[in-house]
Order: structure tokens, then sequence, then C-alpha cells
């Protein structure tokens, strides 16, 4: 124990800093008072820095440091004044007066008391609760703890007349007080002894003889339990978010739990006067209740001297209320009466209500309704009666007790809301692990000779160990452990599963109270059958009626006297009121209550099959918001499962006195529904309940089948896992076939899990996530990866792993040859030791990738690690942007490459080089690092990328590199963008570029900062095969020296948005000009203007291996039109030319190959002396150009001048009819010219007639089309030869005002082979028009007249000039929606007359007049109608016109009258009227 304190100083600052929270807000509000006492012991100028402090709570925090830095003397003399003057609660009088003894303030000299005789308040140790033995035994302890306690009081004693000098307070109250605190320290003395008869080691005697023997009493051993304390705030934030694989515990990515002491939990217990709510949460028998127990013992002890008054109520035992209770009837009738003056003791209660603790232990085994709304704060009666669940809300919400300390224990599971919203410490109860497993189970083998075996034993058998990390479990085993090693010293075989080691325990109790020797196990079940089956029974009743405790009346005194004998039972009191308590009986642990009732459903004649599978559900460990609450089953599956194995079925024959095939029926029923369930939907914790309950059957097959279900279920998210769960998880996964994927979110996992784990050989995905999982969690879990044969991808993401972690980690997974994936991003990684990362990692021969983004590599380490991989053989990608950092491998050992097109040229069996691509994005990299950069990067000599982008190389940084150019080894591109490079660096780079010949692309643009530079591959720089032309470089003056050399690829510079003026031509003309082999060249993008793009055109020809030119957006005018047009004709070998001037100007030049024929000798001269132009024409193409008449005519006269011009574009330019018309003239001067285009320009009526006249202008044009008043286009022929042109114009709204003009030009051109005029407007008029004219036209032509308005009197005028007419030889009309004419006219004698008239809803009138037509028409030779309203009179009336033809005539007649009972009588009728007729087609439309 720690000393008694002999220092009156200590003793001082000890009491104040306990009390300093209340001192302050009790001075806030007596300021005039603290100044005028401050001003009493302290000089003006220590005073003066007060002044300055606006807050009240602050100024008296500041008053009170400048009195404790006076020293102790004037500190002391406050400390009395203080008591003295001021009415203090009685808990800081009592603290205060007992350590500054007493005086007033014109006492200078000190009252000394003898320290060993007095203390300031009851002193216990300081040391942990549960975490650390008691030295000193209970009883000197109690010795110490009372004299502390006695001493206090007495001090008070001593002072208490002294205050009757005061004014403030009459004698009466303070004789009140006084009476107060003799019946509260009197109850205190009760409810001590009260509290170590319950839970301490010294129990009376009389109550150690009536009490049964408890399977874990505090007289044998307290082993320190494991506790993980989280933010409960996040409780709150989690509260409308209810899901079953979410705990009510905060969000673990956020929180990192954190190992905690049982004296943490309330060392931050603050005295402002605020309720703290404290909520512990575990699983069955992880030893919360003995927990409990343990801290009332320790608070007896006076270890917890925060605490005045400890009560600790059960759950279980609240549920036998049936009334409303008061708070004071809750703290007395409940726990303990007072012996007299309640109330008293109760006022005193209240007014310490911040050194008072409340239990409440079992939650989850409340039966009542907890969701209850509570009162606001301050507005509850103290004296009202309310249920147990008012009570407990109101405690918690501080409105009845302010300021105590309320702690809560339960299993997990969902929390009522209003506790959701007070909880201020939340931690878990984890219970043992592996050391205190050790410990326990030495403390229990104490006594016999094979403690040592025993340990050796449980840390042989990973599967036991992670039972006994349960306390309640490992209890269990010692018992089974004990009675192996007690008999067969050599040879133990334990139980495989839980339900087994409760079997065995139960029957190990029996046999002991037998003597062991009393027959086998059969016969000790047939003799205390009647007593077990009473047992399950009481048990099951239990369960289902929620009733965990059970009185006198509710046992046959058989079973009572079977339970309590063997230790199954526990013995208490029960009190509801204030009359005598009353006996009652409970399960030792809940868990054992749920395998009775188990075993009760599996024994029981009465339970059907039915009935057994609606008692098997997996129970979550929590509860959705919606549920109603379940029954108190957290096990009871688990151990149905567990009694369905068929180790358990010779003990359940002989319980239910039935035969081996009645009880596998039952154990069928379960096997089938586990089954079941696991093709259903299941949440995290399901899957684990599952497995469980799997692993409880022992069945190979159950489990396989189950595995194969589950195989994709595999998903884990924030809740914890223990050892327990881990080996059933890993039981199912090795059971089954396939390999699966494991993945751990925000999961909890201890070492115990790792090591099960470690077991697991059918994972092929293994994924953690969590914020907890540290160097000691990459320690252990590298010790199981070698196990692990199937994993191929590893994820431990989102922890806190350093480099000592990744270090371990690696040097496991070196020997883990199928791994293929790490990914251990979001870490803590920062400085590897990369050397020995990458060593290892090249063993690795399947490796493909490994992630370490985000881990806050330093650059120093970046650049370590681009350094190591161009060592390690089998690394072909280094990929770093910020914190991205990933490096990939060839997956076999650099034997293949990343892809085909790396093998070397002509080397079939050689094995191929690889290929490195470095990725150093946002790395932070300056011009101070250039230097490495390039001494990388020259290490290598495959490269096929490198990536600098997003650094601060600057204009020096990049120029270092690119003067060393030459010497690196690159096979795709450099890319260098954002790197802060300038115009000057922009020089300095094309500089370098020329230098370099491996070089063929180059894009830069400042004004988006990129900057790439691409490569040739190898293999294009040997040398061109025989025959080859090359092209015409270098220079004429430099062609000797250079004549053997290889020539030069062909670059490609794009230096767009780099703000070029014309100002920057000469200086940039004069950099391209050394490089002569620039193949395309954009200078997009700049403000060049019309003078830089003069200046550039003069400059072109200096690039003579030049095949595209851009210079988009570069604010030209209509003149660089012109100018350009211009170089159409003097620089001959530009091949297209494309212009725009639209909203995106377009400035695009293509130029034609320019080669010479190679030379054969040095001393020969060439076969060519001058550059061959080697060109299919010249396209000149202008768009989007606003142009007038003028700008035509002068743009055209340029055009005239270009000889090699075929085709000319000029679409989208708003073209005028005088534009047009002017542009056509100048036809007949474009030589050369194949098509003219010009769409999306609107032309009018008479414009389309200006195009069709253009055939009479220019005699090489074969085709003119006119397409919806939009496109138009201009075919010309390469020769002056007379060929027949055609004309289409459709579309074009040509009506009869046109007509006329285009009859006039049709009549001066002889050779048109086509007329298409369809889809105007010519209507009746315009057509009557057309064939009046139509004998001027000395051609033949087809006419096309379709969709042009024509009625059915204009079909009898165009039918009436078919038949005058000599050149018309086939006239086609259709008035339906096909609108079709068509007439083909003949320049020469033609025998045929062919008239085909369908669907033109003739009417009599019309039919009448078109026979009259037809009768003058006496060449007709075919003649069809179809579908036109003929009648059979009409019939005849037109074979009675035709009958005067003098030659053949074919007649064809479609018609819906026609039919095979008209036939005979329409054939007599044509032989009537036209005998030679030769033919008559008659198609038969017959209805049914």
């Amino acid at each position: 124990m720690q000393p008694t304190l002999q220092n009156d100083d200590l003793n001082l600052e000890a009491a104040v800093a306990s009390i300093r929270p209340q001192l302050v807000e009790f001075l806030s509000h007596r300021p005039d008072w603290l100044l005028a006492a401050s001003q009493r012991f302290l000089p003006m100028a220590v005073l003066s820095s007060w002044a300055g402090v606006a807050d009240r709570r602050e100024k008296v925090s500041v008053l009170l440091d400048l009195l404790e830095k006076a020293g102790h003397a004037t500190w002391k003399q406050f400390a009395q004044c203080l008591c003295m003057e001021c009415d203090l609660p009685l808990e800081m009088e009592i603290l205060l007066m007992s350590s500054a003894g007493e005086g007033n303030s014109t006492q200078k000299q000190e009252v000394h008391t003898d320290t060993s005789d007095q203390s300031s308040v009851p002193r216990g140790p300081s040391r942990g609760l549960i975490l650390l033995w008691v030295d000193l035994n209970p009883e000197e302890e109690w010795r110490i703890f009372q004299r502390n306690w006695a001493v206090g009081f007495a001090t008070v004693g001593s002072w208490g007349l002294t205050r009757r000098r005061r004014s403030s307070s009459p004698i009466s109250d303070r004789d009140a007080k006084q009476q107060r605190l003799d019946s509260a320290e009197k109850y205190r003395r009760l409810l001590v002894d009260s509290v170590c008869k319950r839970y301490g080691s010294r129990r009376a005697a009389g109550a150690a003889a009536q009490e049964p023997a408890q399977p874990l009493a505090f007289s044998q051993a307290f082993v320190n339990l494991v506790l993980r304390q989280s933010k409960a705030s996040r409780l709150k934030e989690r509260a409308d978010k209810p899901r079953e694989d979410v705990p009510s515990a905060p969000e673990p990515e956020e929180c990192v739990d954190t190992a905690v002491r049982v004296s943490d939990l309330f060392g931050s217990v603050v005295r402002s006067g605020a309720t703290k709510v404290i909520f512990l949460f575990g699983k069955p028998g992880t030893g919360k209740t003995v927990l409990m127990h343990r801290i009332c013992q320790k608070w007896a002890e006076g270890v917890l001297h925060q605490f005045l008054f400890t009560f600790l109520f059960e759950f279980r035992q609240l549920n036998l209320l049936k009334r409303k209770l008061t708070l004071k009837e809750l703290l007395f009738d409940l726990f303990l009466q007072p012996e007299d003056s309640s109330d008293a003791v109760f006022q005193h209660l209240l007014e310490n209500a911040q050194r008072i603790l409340i239990i409440f232990d079992g939650l989850d085994e409340f039966a009542g309704n907890m969701d209850v709304s509570s009162s606001s704060k301050g507005s509850s009666n103290r004296s009202s009666s309310m249920s147990i669940s008012e009570l407990f809300a109101e405690l918690c919400h501080g409105n009845l007790l302010p300021g105590c300390t309320v702690l809560v224990t339960s299993r997990p599971k969902r929390l009522p809301d209003f506790l959701i919203n007070t909880v201020d410490l939340l931690a878990e109860v984890w219970g043992f692990d592996h050391e205190k497993v050790e410990e326990y189970v030495s403390h229990y083998f104490r006594h016999h000779s094979f403690r040592e075996q025993a340990i050796a034993h449980l840390k042989n058998n990973t599967k036991l160990l992670s039972m006994c990390q349960i306390p309640a479990l490992c209890y269990v085993v010692c018992i089974c452990l004990e009675y192996w090693l007690l008999k067969h010293q050599t040879s133990v075989e334990l139980p495989q599963t839980m339900t087994q080691f409760y079997i065995k325990m139960l029957l190990i109790f029996i046999n002991k109270q037998q003597g062991g020797h009393a027959g086998d196990e059969e016969a000790q079940l047939n003799s205390n059958k009647k007593a077990i089956l009473g047992l399950c029974d009481l048990a099951l009743k239990g369960l289902e009626a929620k009733k965990l405790v059970f009185y006198v009346g509710d046992i046959p005194e058989h079973v009572k006297e079977f339970a309590s004998l063997h230790g199954l039972l526990t013995v208490f009191e029960v009190k509801t009121n204030s009359a005598r308590p009353e006996t009652g009986y409970a399960f030792v642990h809940l868990s054992l209550q749920e395998f009775f009732a188990a075993l009760c459903l599996m024994i029981s004649k009465n339970v059907d099959k039915s009935h057994l599978k609606r008692k098997l559900s997996l129970k979550s460990k929590w509860t959705l918001r919606n549920e109603a609450k379940t029954e108190f089953m957290e096990s009871f599956h688990i151990f149905l499962s567990g009694l369905s194995s068929k180790e358990c079925r010779t003990f359940l024959m002989l319980l239910a006195e039935q035969s081996e095939a009645w009880v596998q029926d039952k154990q069928d029923v379960i096997l089938q529904s586990l089954k079941k369930l696991a093709a259903t939907q299941l949440t995290g914790p399901k899957v684990i309940e599952l497995c469980h309950c799997t692993f409880e059957t022992q069945g190979l097959q159950v489990a396989q089948h189950i595995g194969s279900l589950l195989n994709f279920k595999y998903e884990f998210k924030n809740f914890r896992l223990t050892p327990l769960d881990m080996s059933a998880l890993v039981f199912v996964i090795n059971s089954g076939q396939d390999v699966t994927r494991l993945d751990f979110a925000g999961c909890p996992l201890d070492t115990g899990c790792l090591e099960m784990l470690a077991s697991c050989r059918n994972v092929e995905h293994l994924s953690f996530r969590s914020r907890r999982f540290g160097d000691d969690f990459a320690a252990a879990l590298s010790k199981s990866l070698g196990g692990m044969g199937s994993l191929r991808k590893l994820e431990v993401t989102g922890g806190s792993i350093t480099a000592v972690g990744l270090t371990d980690v690696v040097r496991a997974l070196s020997h883990c040859l199928q791994l293929e994936e790490i990914n251990l991003q979001d870490n803590r990684v920062q400085n590897p030791n990369v050397k020995t990362v990458m060593e290892l990692f090249s063993r690795m021969e399947k490796l493909k990738k490994i992630d370490l983004s985000k881990n806050n590599l330093s650059l120093s380490a970046v650049l370590l690690l681009a350094k190591e991989v161009t060592v390690c053989q089998n690394a072909t990608e280094l990929r770093v942007r910020k914190d991205t950092v990933m490096i990939y491998f060839s997956g076999t050992s650099g034997k293949v490459p990343r892809s085909l097109d790396l093998w070397e040229p002509n080397k079939e069996c050689a094995t191929p080089a690889r290929h490195l691509r470095l990725c150093l994005q946002a790395c932070g990299l300056s011009s101070k690092h250039a230097e490495e950069i390039v001494s990388i990067l020259q290490s290598y000599p495959h490269l096929s990328e490198v990536d600098l982008s997003d650094n601060k190389l600057g204009d020096e940084g990049c120029s270092f590199l690119l003067e060393n150019l030459s010497w690196i080894s690159v096979s795709k591109q450099l890319n260098l963008s954002h790197n802060l490079l300038s115009v000057n660096g922009l020089y300095s780079l094309l500089k370098a570029v020329n230098s370099c010949q491996k070089v063929v692309e180059v894009e830069v643009s400042l004004y988006h900062n990129t900057a790439v530079l691409r490569f040739t591959e190898d293999g294009e720089f040997a040398s061109p095969p025989p025959g080859r032309e090359e092209s015409l470089y270098p220079t004429d003056d430099q062609r000797d020296d250079k004549e053997n050399q290889t020539p030069a690829p062909s670059k490609k510079i794009r230096l767009t948005d780099c703000r070029f003026q014309a100002s920057d031509l000469e200086k940039l003309c004069a950099v391209l000009k050394e490089c002569g082999s620039i193949s395309e060249l954009d200078l997009s993008s700049n403000y060049l203007g019309d003078e830089g793009l003069a200046q550039l055109l003069q400059f072109l020809p200096n690039l003579k291996m030049l095949r595209s030119l851009k210079l988009n957006n570069n604010q030209i005018s209509l003149s660089s039109v012109f100018c350009l047009a211009q170089s159409l004709c003097t620089l001959e070998h530009i091949e297209t030319m494309d212009l725009s001037l639209g909203r995106m100007q377009v400035v695009h030049l293509t130029f034609g190959d320019r080669i010479r024929l190679k030379r054969t000798s040095r001393w020969r001269s060439c076969f060519l002396v001058h550059p061959k132009h080697v060109t299919n024409g010249q396209c000149f193409r202008l768009r989007d150009c606003m142009v007038g008449p003028e700008d035509v005519t002068r743009l055209c006269q340029i055009l005239t001048q270009c000889a090699q011009l075929t085709e000319i574009d000029l679409s989208g330019n708003a073209l005028s009819d005088q534009s047009i018309e002017r542009l056509l003239s100048f036809l007949p001067y474009l030589c050369q010219l194949t098509l003219l285009s010009i769409r999306n320009n609107t032309f009018s009526p008479c414009c389309a007639v200006l195009f069709a006249n253009s055939i009479n202008l220019c005699e090489r044009i074969r085709r003119v089309e006119v397409r919806s008043s939009q496109n138009a286009f201009l075919h010309l022929r390469t020769s002056m030869q007379s060929q027949k042109a055609s004309c289409r114009l459709t579309d074009c709204a040509i009506g009869q005002r046109q007509i006329e003009k285009l009859c006039r030009v049709l009549e001066q051109h002889g050779w048109l082979a086509e007329l298409d005029l369809s889809r105007n407007q010519l209507g009746d008029e315009g057509l009557r028009f057309l064939l009046d004219h139509l004998h001027r036209v000395p051609v033949a032509c087809s006419l096309n007249l379709s969709h042009n308005g024509i009625s059915q009197h204009g079909v009898l005028h165009l039918v009436n000039a078919f038949s005058t007419s000599g050149n018309t030889t086939e006239v086609l009309v259709s008035l339906c929606s096909k609108a079709t004419l068509i007439i083909k006219l003949t320049s020469r004698e033609d025998p045929r007359k062919i008239l085909r008239l369908t669907e033109c809803s003739f009417q009599p009138e019309h039919l009448e007049k078109l026979w009259l037509v037809l009768e003058n028409c006496t060449s007709l030779t075919e003649c069809i109608s179809s579908n036109n309203n003929v009648t059979v009179d009409a019939a005849e009336g037109l074979l009675r016109s035709l009958s005067k033809t003098p030659g053949p005539l074919k007649i064809s007649i479609e018609e819906p009258w026609v039919c095979k009972l008209r036939v005979r009588s329409l054939l007599e009728l044509a032989v009537q009227a036209h005998g030679n007729i030769t033919a008559i087609t008659l198609y038969c439309i017959c209805k049914p």
C-alpha cells in the first residue's frame, strides 16, 4: 500500500487539487469576498495581473494560483479564512479544515496537529484495482481505512466549536450537519461491512457455512481482465444508423481502442456536478459480473477513495420488482437499510452525490422496456415513485443524483436511446489474453504437481487456448483438464467443443461428489437423471418466461439439492421491499442455464421436430432498432448445435431413455436447419454464429456444405472477433473445397485470432482494415502467414504499421512464394528500410503488385525506392503520385516481359530485356534533385517510360535532365509536365531535343503546363534496308560528311498555348532550323497574328521534311487567308490547306513528300539533282469565314495561279448570290479543279439556277448538285472532251418564276444527260411551262419532277404532251405518297412509247379526258394502269380509245374489281374492242 502522507503541504495541496473545480465554481459567485480576502494576503502589485481577466471563473482560477504561489503559510491562512467566513458545502469544509487545521485570518502561528492521527480523506492503495495483486491482507487494509476515516471525522469535532463564532450560520444548523455527518458515517460503516460480507474475502462464518461453493471465489484468486476503452461520443453519431453488423460501440476506424485499468475508468471522474455514465460491455463469460463484485470489494477495502458510497444492483433481480420505487427505496430497501435516521442519511447522499458510485450489472438481462423518455434535467421529484426503467434513466441523465457515477454492464446489444446520449466512457471487457490464461491456470493448479504440464497442454492446443480466453470457459476447461490429469497422467483427451466441455463438467461434478469411484458414467447419470431432467426443465421454462432468478417454491427440492451440491445454482438474498429479504436462486452463469435449456429440448419427448426447428435461429450479438427485445438466448443455438454432434449421441440416449434412431432424428433436424440458414442473407455476426454452430457439430460433411454456401460471405465489419470466433471460422473454411476471401474491416483482433488464422489453408485473399493494427499486429501477422498456402493477395490498410512492422511483414511474405499482390496503403511507414524490403520482394517469384500508398513516405525514401527498383530483377514499374506509391512486378521473376512489344528484334531465343516504367509525380522534386534523378535514370538501360510531372524542377532542373538525355535510355516517353517550365526553358528543351536523335515527338503547352517527350523504339535506329529511300537530310553542304550515317527519325513538335507572339518567331525559328527533320509542327493557340503567320510562311522552305503544320487559334484575319492562299502557288509541296475563321480558328497545312534517289557511292553523282515533288494535287478549304463578293474575286484571282489546285471547299461562308456568280465565273480558269464544294450555305432558288448555268460556263463540268438549298457540289472533268452532264437541283424551292430561266439554261446545253428537279415547287403551271419548252431541248435525258405538287390536271397535260411529243419515250406518274413523276426524253427515233399511271385517284371526268387524249396517241406501245379508280365501264372506254393504235399494244390494268368471274367478259370485250390485242394482264384480287 501507498504510505500515509506525512507532510502538511502535500495534504493541503492534494485536498485543494481534489476539489479545485467545485471551489472555483463556489467562489465565482462571491467575487467581492474573494477580492477582499486576497488583498489581505497578496500585495497590490501581484493583484494587478488579475484585472485583465474577463471571465469570472478564470478570475477565480488566477487568484487561486497567485495565492498558491505566495507560499504554504499564505495558502493555509487563506484556506482557514475561507472555512471560517463562508458557508462552504460540508464536504469541502471537512476536506479543507482537516488539511489546513483551525485558525482565523488574524492568526500568524500555524496550528500543528499530529499528522499520524489525521488524514484528509479515507485513503487506500493508489495502484490499479484488478490489474495488480493487493500487497496487504484485507484485515490490515480495513484497519488502516477505519483509522484514517475516524481520524478525519475526529478532526471535524475539534474545530466544530470554533466555527460557532460565525455570524452567518446558527448553531442549530451546524448541529444538524454534525448529526447528518454522524448518521452518514454510521451508514457508511454498515455499507462497507455489508459489501465485505457479500463480495469480500472476509465472510461471516454463518454465511460461509450456508452458501454453496462458488466456481471462482475471491479467496482463491482474481486474475486481471483485459479492458479496452473507446470514445463514447461515437455512440451518439451512430444512434440513427442501426445495423446488425455494427454494435453499440464507436466507429473503430475513427477512435482506436486503448487498454485501460479499472482504476482508469474512475480516474477521470469530474467534480463539476455532472453525472458520469460508464458503460462496460462484453461477450458472455468474460467476467463482467465478477468484475463488479471485485470493484465493490476493493471499494470496501478503501482503494476507491473518491467514492464514499457504493451500491450494486443486478438487473436479473430488478426483474422481480412489480411496483414503482422512489430513489430512497431503491438505495435502502433493495440494497441496505440504515439502522436509523434514514432521512438524514438520504439527505447526506443527495448533498454528496459526486462521491457516490451506483453499479447496474447485466442490462441485457433486464426483461422490461428500457426505451423510456426522461424528464428534463432538474424537474424530477426525488420523492416520486417510478419504474426501474425510469429510475435508471433519471440516474443516467443526472436528474436524481446530479454528479454521481453510474456504472453499467451488458452483453453487446442495442443500447436504449437515453443511454446512447448519456454515456461518457465506453469500454469492452475482453476477458483473458494469453498471459492472463497462463496466470489463471497457474493459480488453479497451484497445489498440483502437474501444474506445468497443464499449462504446456493448453499452450500446445490453440483451440483450447482460444476457449480459455473467455474466463467462464477457462474455468470449465481447467475442471476437465484437472480431472484428466488426475486420472490419466500420460494421456489427456479433452473435449473439442464448448458443448462437450459442459457435458464433461457435469459428469465430473457428479463423479467428484460420488468419490470418483461410484461406477461408470451411465450409472451415475441414471442415479441423477431425475434431478438433471428437473434442472433442464427449470432452465427452459426460465428462459421462455425471461426469468433468471428463481424462488424456493420454483425449484423442486431434489433439483435444488442436486444443483446446490454440484455448484450449478448460486443462492443469494432477494430484496423487493423493506421487509425481510427472500432467498433467490440462479444458475451460476446464464450460459449454463442456456445449456440445460438446450438439453431439455433435445431429450424431451414433448418437443417435436417442428418445435425444434422454430427454436433454432441465429441470434444477433445486438438487435436492430426496430426489433422487439429477444429472449435471453445468446448461446442457446450453439448448445443445440453442439448437442447434435455424434459425440453427444450416447449422452442424449441415456438421459432421454430413447433409441439411437430417435436421438439421431432430432439431431438431423438441427443439422438440416443449419444448412438452410447458410443459404440465407447473413450479416457478419450471424456468419460467425453459424460457424460456431457448425464447429459445435464437428460434422465434416455439414461443414463442407455450409462452407460452400458461405464462400462469398466472409466480410466482417466493425465488431470484435475472439480467438474462439476465429477458430470456428477457420474450421468451416478449411472444410470447404474452394479458396475464399476474408475481409476484416474495423474488427479488433488480438494475437490469438491471428494465431488461429495461421492454420487457415483455403484463403486466397486476406484483408485487414483498422487503425488499431500497428507493428505488434504486423509482427503477430507475420508469424501466421507462413501456413496460409493458398494466399494470393494480402491487404493491411488503414492501419498504424511503421517501417519496423513493414519489414516484419515483408520478411514473412518473402517465404510466401505464391503471393501475387500486397496492399499496405494508409499506414504510417514513412521511412522504410528500402534496400532490405526490395531485396525481399525480389525473392517472391509470383509477385505482381505492391501498394504503399498513403504512408507519408519522405522524398528521400521515394528516391531510394526508385534507385532500388532499378536494381530489383522482377520490378517493372514504380508509380508514385503524392501519397500514391505502387510497385509492379513481372510476376515470374523477370522471365516474362510486361508486354509483347518489349521483345528484342531478331532474337527469338534470347531472354527479353526487362523494361521499367518510373513515375515520380507530385513528389516535390526540385532542381537540386536533378543530378540524383539523372543518376537513377542512367543506371538502368531499359526504361520504357519516365514520368516526372507535377514537380518543381523548373528550367534549371529540366535543362540538366535534358542535357543528359542522350545517355538515358527511354523507349517510350518522358513526361516533364507541371514543372514550372518557362519560355526560356522551352528553348533549352528544343535544343536538347535537336541533339538527341531518339526523340520523335515533343508536346509542350505552357498554359496547360504540359511537356512530354516521346522516343522511338531502339529498333528504329537500325540502318534502313537496301533500296529504301532516305530523307533529304542533312543539308547539301553536309551531305558528303553524313552520307554513310543513319538518317535521323522525323520529329513531331507541338508547341501549343505557349504565348508565342510574332516577336518570338525569330528565336523560335532559329531553334527549329537546327532540327531539319521536323515532320509535324503545331503552333496552335498562340498569339502569332497576321504578322507572325507571314514570317512563318517564309520560314517553311527550311523545314524540308515537314508533313503537317497547324496554326489554329492564332488570331489571324482575312488578310492571312489571302496570304495562305498565295502560298499554295509559291509552295508547291503543300497538299491540303484547311482554314477556318470561326469561333475556333483553324489553319492546317499538309505537305507532300520530297524525295531524292539514294547515292550509290561516294564518288558518283546523284541521279536526281533537285528534289522531286510527289503530290496528287492541292486542296483548299475555307470554312466559317464571312467573305463578300470582292473577297471572293480576290481569292479566286489568287487560286487561279495555283497550277495544282484540284479541290476547293468553301463551306459555311455565307456566300451571297453575287459571290456565287463571281466564283462560278472563275471556273474556266481553274484548269486542274475537279471538285468545288459549298456546304452549309443557304442558296436562293435563283442561285440554284446559277449553279445549273455553270454547265454553260465551263465545259469540264460533268455534274452539278444542289441539295436542300444548302449544299452544292460541282464535279469537273480533267479534260475538255465533250461528255454529257447531269444537273440535280433537289429541294431548292424552284417555282414558276425560276423555271423560265432554267429552261433558257437548258436550251443552251446540248449534252444534258439528267435533270433532277424533284422536291421543288413547280406545280401544274410550272410543269405546263416546262413541257411546252421540252421540244426545244435537243438532247436525250431523264427528267425527274417528283414531289412537285402535281395534280390530276397536271397529269392530263403531261399525257397530252406525251402524246404529241416525238422525243418523249416514257412517262411514269404516281400521285400517292411517293409522288413520282419521271419523263424520259430521247433525241433519236425510238419505237417504244410507254405510259405508266399509278394511284392517280382519277375521277370519272378525269378518265373521260384521259381516254380522249389517248385516242390521239397512235404510237403508244404499252399502257399500264394501277389503282386509278378505273371501273369496268371505264376499262371498256380505255379499250375503245386505244383501238385505233395501229401497232402492237400492251395494256395492264390493276384494280380491285378484277376477279376470275369477269375474266371471260373482259376478254370478250378486248376482242370486240381491238382484235389485234396480243396480251391482257389481269391482277385478280378475290375476296373470300
